[in-house]
């Protein structure tokens, strides 16, 4: 009456392969998970770091206007004098300019610069200034007429010039020997010759001086002279 039983043998092989593949299939889920939140770690890791540069070189930038507007503010109390923002110069105009083939100042142009500078050094000094304000270049200029080299000499010599009117221990408003201590510090001389000569021979013959600024992360390097022993100006 009962039909004959038929048993259905499984086979030894997929009974033991079967666990094996879903392992596997397990193994390779975990590790593309694994995968995904150590690249999810990583892009949000350089992100940040790219984040965070981004506000520095923006602050950076911020700061290099501030102090350029604490400048041209300081500038303007004293006619003649204005701040060129895009080139970072101090352009004195006619308050410093030389006659053909000369390097002298007037006694009065000397004592405008010993006016002005000091409020320079109070500006490079405080917080801002120390966190940005790497130095100062007196760059001279000469005009067209003349050799190269002979030219070069004389565009050193106004900017050395420039330099002792503020070391000078004779005249009115001198320099206390702190704020000497500073312009010898703060302070260095360039000489371009021709290089960048003005629409006319007059306005060419002229310093500024050229506002350089430290990179992000940069300090100012610390004085490695001795204190005092000036000198005296070496031109005459």
């Amino acid at each position: 009456m009962f039909g004959t039983r038929i048993t259905i043998k499984r086979d030894n092989r997929d009974e033991a392969e079967k666990p094996f593949w879903i392992s596997f299939a397990d193994m390779m889920t975990a590790l593309m998970v694994l995968f995904l939140v150590v690249m999810s770690v990583a892009l949000l890791a350089v992100t940040k770091n790219v984040t965070e540069k981004e506000k520095k070189e923006e602050q950076h930038r911020r700061d290099i206007e501030l102090i350029l507007d604490r400048f041209s503010k300081a500038a303007m109390r004293y006619d003649g004098i204005k701040v060129d923002k895009n080139r970072y110069v101090i352009d004195f105009g006619d308050r410093a300019r030389f006659g053909f083939g000369k390097s002298t100042l007037t006694g009065e142009q000397e004592v405008l610069l010993r006016k002005f500078v000091p409020e320079i050094i109070n500006l490079a000094n405080d917080d801002l200034g120390q966190r940005i304000l790497k130095r100062m270049v007196v760059e001279g200029y000469t005009d067209k007429t003349g050799s190269y080299l002979s030219n070069l000499n004389l565009s050193l010599q106004r900017s050395q010039r420039v330099l002792c009117a503020m070391f000078a221990v004779n005249g009115q408003n001198l320099l206390t020997k702190k704020q000497m201590e500073n312009v010898r510090t703060l302070f260095f001389v360039g000489g371009y010759s021709f290089n960048a000569a003005k629409d006319s021979d007059d306005e060419s013959r002229r310093v500024e001086m050229r506002l350089e600024f430290l990179g992000m992360d940069e300090t100012r390097p610390k004085a490695l002279v001795a204190p005092g022993n000036f000198g005296s100006c070496a031109l005459r």
